[in-house]
């Protein structure tokens, strides 16, 4: 019967704690991304360009490393970012399958203050898995 309990006890800890681990930032699917870019909000792809040459990118994308290869942080990417991108801008981002992006996100709302990021849900595998076009980057 201990056991029993125990076992109850963390699965009903677990549960109550997941509802506190709601990300700071918006997730977004296709459907939403693409209403928002219609609406002129910036989208940022923060792959690395190899990965932009061989998927292609959403229209209209800027296009700023986020991670190396080795996913260390791009010593200019803070400085760019936040050089170009207002605190109060509403901004998208999109990664290969928005987990680099759900990093990059928490950190913007977290620790730099921005109060509008959006998370493009699994990235740009889902936006080409739904047959949604992309353009190759020069």
């Amino acid at each position: 019967m201990t056991m029993l309990f125990k076992l109850l006890s963390i699965l009903i800890l677990s549960l109550s704690l997941s509802a506190c681990f709601e990300p700071p930032y918006t997730n977004l699917n296709n459907e939403q991304l693409k209403t928002m870019l219609d609406q002129g909000v910036v989208i940022y792809d923060v792959r690395r360009p190899e990965e932009w040459r061989k998927t292609g990118v959403v229209e209209g994308s800027r296009l700023l490393t986020f991670v190396d290869k080795s996913g260390r942080l791009k010593p200019d990417f803070l400085p760019k970012f936040t050089a170009e991108v207002d605190k109060n801008q509403p901004i998208i981002l999109i990664c290969r399958t928005g987990n680099r992006t759900d990093t990059l996100a928490r950190h913007l709302v977290e620790k730099l203050g921005y109060t509008q990021v959006y998370n493009v849900r699994d990235g740009i595998t889902r936006w080409i898995r739904e047959k949604n076009p992309v353009i190759r980057p020069s």
